[in-house]
This record gives C-alpha cells, sequence and structure tokens, in this order.
C-alpha cells in the first residue's frame, strides 16, 4: 500500500502535449539527423526517448533535479532498448553546461526556462550557448492571453505575468533564434494536462479521507476552472540557431 496520492501516474508528459503533437514534433526534428540530444528539465524524458528514437545514431542526455522522474526515465530507456545512448542524470539547471562538455544539436526545455533566469530574454540566452550553430532549440512555455472571464484572485502572480505567443515568439528573435515553427496546446491538451495532474489526488481521495490531500486537489481544480482556465496557455517553440553571422 502507497503512503500518499500517486506521483504523475496519469500523466505521459509533464506538460500539456499529445502524443499526436509530442510524435510530430519528434518527425520534424529527425531528418536534421542530429548525433546529439540534450533535455534540460527532462522529467521522465518521454520527449527525449521519441526523438532518440528516429535518430538511431544521436547520443542523448536528459538532466532534471526530481530523482523519481528520472528513475522512471531510466526504466522506460531501459523497456524500450534505449538506454545504451539515452542517460539521465541529476544536475541544477545552472550546472548543465559542465555536464555536457558542448553544444548540442536539439536540446530540449519544456516547463523549465526558468532555472536559466529570472526572465523569459535571459532563459533563452542562457540555452541559445547550449545549442550548436544549425542546431534547434524545442521551447515549451506557458503563456497568457485572457479569452474569458478571469478571476485574479485565484490566479499565481507569476502566472498572470507570462508572455503571449506572440511576445515569446519575439524574444526568442531578438536572443537570436529563427522561429522554425510555433505550436500551442489545444483546449483537450490543457484540460487532460490539468485532468491528469489532479486524477493522482482524485483517485487517492476515493479511497481515503484526507483532509490535506481533499484541499490540495479542491484548490487546484478552483483555481484551474475558475481562475486561469480562459487565460493560461502553452506554447511549444522549434528555434533554430543560424550556422552563419
Amino acid at each position: 500500500m502507497t503512503d500518499g496520492p500517486g506521483y504523475y501516474e496519469h500523466l505521459d508528459f509533464n506538460a500539456p502535449l499529445s502524443d499526436w503533437r509530442a510524435n510530430a514534433m519528434a518527425d520534424r526534428l529527425a531528418p536534421a539527423s542530429p548525433t546529439s540530444l540534450l533535455d534540460v528539465g527532462c522529467g521522465w524524458g518521454e520527449l527525449l526517448l521519441r526523438i532518440a528514437a528516429r535518430v538511431p545514431g544521436a547520443s542523448a542526455l536528459g538532466v532534471d533535479t526530481e530523482e523519481r522522474h528520472l528513475h522512471r526515465a531510466r526504466a522506460a530507456a531501459r523497456d524500450r532498448g534505449l538506454s545504451d545512448r539515452v542517460t539521465f542524470t541529476n544536475v541544477a539547471g545552472d550546472r548543465v553546461g559542465d555536464v555536457i562538455g558542448g553544444p548540442a544539436d536539439v536540446v530540449i526545455c519544456i516547463g523549465s526556462s526558468h532555472a536559466f533566469g529570472d526572465t523569459v530574454g535571459e532563459a533563452l540566452a542562457g540555452l541559445r550557448r547550449l545549442v550548436r550553430p544549425g542546431g534547434r532549440l524545442v521551447l515549451g512555455d506557458g503563456t497568457w492571453e485572457v479569452r474569458g472571464p478571469v478571476r485574479p484572485e485565484l490566479v499565481w502572480d507569476d502566472v498572470v505575468a507570462l508572455p503571449s505567443v506572440a511576445e515569446l515568439v519575439d524574444v526568442a528573435v531578438a536572443a537570436g533564434f529563427r522561429p522554425l515553427w510555433t505550436d500551442t496546446a489545444n483546449e483537450d491538451e490543457l484540460f487532460a494536462f490539468e485532468s491528469g495532474y489532479l486524477a493522482d489526488l482524485e483517485e487517492w481521495l476515493m479511497h481515503h479521507d484526507d483532509a490535506e490531500v481533499r484541499a490540495r486537489a479542491d484548490e487546484h481544480r478552483t483555481r484551474w476552472l475558475h481562475g486561469y482556465r480562459n487565460a493560461f496557455g502553452f506554447a511549444y517553440l522549434t528555434l533554430g540557431v543560424p550556422d552563419h553571422g
């Protein structure tokens, strides 16, 4: 018997990302035949593993600070026969450069840009140093664009401060990237992500009268459905670093 709710057990990705979109992203990256892949804040490495499976000549490194995520990632790599060239390491974001030893052909950073700076511009400047000229950065980050009623008192301050999709792309261009592809999570992906996150708590509450867990679930659900649902979004940018100039 477990001593608490599950830990992201109902999510394939720790982001509002569907199977079809993840596969499309991986398919767009594979034709360039990258030989080195890096996922910063990889979680359990699902997107990294899908890309690695499409480029048999590539070595891949996923870094994160949560050992429970990394344990799941290593198990998935073994199950898919990828552990000989996909490695997962526990390391803080500001030490990534020391671990990889040089820029990578493809860098993934989804929901972890904060590890490189307090602003999107600072984060992109830090991430750009990890991508070789001619390489790609897959950036996934939250956005804020009001599309309906929003109750500000239910929204965290840092969420309200997020950029719009257009602002995020503009900052990327200013940081020296070329925007090769822009995706945004649709409503189904956002609902699936929030529901999957809450499912660990709600499944636990089906069998346990736990006031603390119930309060956590109720607060998060209220903030989502009555607070930020009509404004919070998530963008996926595939950004290129020019190999000239």
